[in-house]
């Protein structure tokens, strides 16, 4: 196996412990424009968000009651997507530079 795959690998695993494990330890303060939000005063007139009710609203997954599985399970789900979705770009691009030289 060569040296880069070995890195991509570790690297990945390495995410999916952070997303599953370390995420849950993760601030519980609110992010910065709801800070903003509630400093100036118009965090009151926020609107509940159209997929508030989705599978993986509010950085856990819905029918997962234990909220350190639910936000575990969040951002492995999280970490497999964008992996997913980077390498088939990744693939495509490579395909596309390839074919034009």
């Amino acid at each position: 196996m060569k040296r880069q795959s070995k890195f991509l690998i570790a690297g990945f695993i390495l995410s999916l412990f952070l997303a599953g494990i370390v995420s849950y330890y993760a601030s519980s303060s609110p992010d910065g424009l709801e800070k903003v939000a509630g400093d100036i005063g118009f965090l009151d007139n926020a609107k509940e968000q159209a997929n508030s009710d989705g599978l993986l609203a509010d950085y856990g997954v819905k029918g997962i009651d234990n909220e350190r599985l639910s936000t575990g399970a969040a951002g492995v789900i999280g970490v497999i997507a964008t992996a997913g979705v980077s390498t088939g770009l990744f693939l495509i691009l490579r395909r596309k530079n390839g074919a034009s030289k």
